[in-house]
């Protein structure tokens, strides 16, 4: 993909690419936006350096792309901006060190989330992205016919912390007001990209199981299916530096914040935009078990 407006930069073979020359401060033109967006469907995740924004600057932004969701189904806000996720290391010990697709355990995952950089540490702390695209036409025929037909139960029961021994009382906090509301969706092992057309493994950290199998059979199949997504080939790393912007479209892509910067701080903010109902292959939407997300994907800016 060329640009009249601004120059990309590949980032790695199969996903990420760095736009230069916008500011996302700035009066961007509708034709800027559009283009920006068919970046985004193309790389999958894509990165400005150095951006000069604030959280409402951020949120304006966001909002050229569609309508913008509460910070978290569950998970507080930040103060007066209730669209933003305020991602603090010295605030929260919580940590996204697990391959995941945001918030997929609601029937409307983001269409894509915007990462803010605020406060990066000197070493570590990188977020690698993966195209799940790309992991669904790597599979052999045989496996991608197995998928086509399989769909799986998501929910925020099965969380980061899953795997975890000797919790913190803060992070039995934090893991109890993520669990405060139970969500469960089910969607499409494979689902069709709205606008591009790709099909795409739609599995990650919030998949619990695939309907109609065991727990060891569902088990031994998702192991499976992700390893092709977090194959390296697959996958784009970035190197944090403050101000930096990620817009990843969360329809095609997992990701991985590193959890390697031990006590060093930490800060990110994160805005999501409202998705649509994820289709299979033979047109079926998702549908929802428990819980009600339209308080989530309804959110009501504070004047």
């Amino acid at each position: 993909m060329s640009s009249k407006n601004f120059d990309i930069h590949p980032v790695s073979g199969r996903i990420g690419a760095e736009i230069v020359g916008v500011s996302l401060s700035a009066d961007l033109s509708d034709g800027i936006i559009g283009e920006i967006r068919k970046a985004l469907v193309q790389y999958k995740v894509i990165f400005f350096r150095r951006q000069q924004l604030d959280a409402g600057g951020q949120i304006a932004f966001a909002r050229r792309f569609g309508e913008v969701t509460r910070a978290h189904p569950t998970v507080p806000s930040l103060s007066k901006h209730p669209e933003v996720l305020d991602l603090d290391s010295s605030q929260s010990a919580a940590r996204a060190n697990t391959w995941h697709t945001d918030v997929t355990f609601v029937d409307r995952p983001p269409l894509g989330s915007i990462l803010r950089a605020i406060v990066i540490p000197p070493s570590g702390g990188d977020t690698i992205w993966a195209n799940s695209v790309t992991a669904y036409q790597d599979l052999p025929p045989y496996l991608q016919s197995l998928a086509d037909q399989l769909w799986a139960v998501h929910s925020n029961i099965y969380d980061y912390a899953t795997a975890a021994v000797d919790l913190s009382e803060e992070l039995k906090a934090y893991w109890a007001a993520f669990r405060s509301t139970v969500y469960e969706t089910l969607h499409p092992v494979v689902r069709i990209h709205p606008e591009s057309g790709e099909r795409g493994l739609f599995i990650g950290g919030f998949t619990r199981r695939i309907r109609g199998l065991s727990k060891t059979e569902s088990d031994d199949i998702l192991r499976l299916l992700q390893s092709y997504v977090t194959r390296p080939e697959n996958t784009v790393r970035w190197r944090w530096q403050t101000g930096d912007v990620a817009f990843w479209d969360n329809r095609a892509t997992q990701h991985y914040a590193i959890a390697d910067y031990g006590d060093q701080p930490r800060h990110v903010q994160r805005v999501t935009l409202v998705g649509d109902l994820p289709v299979s292959i033979d047109g079926k939407h998702s549908e929802v078990i428990k819980g009600d997300s339209s308080a989530y994907t309804r959110c009501q800016a504070v004047a």
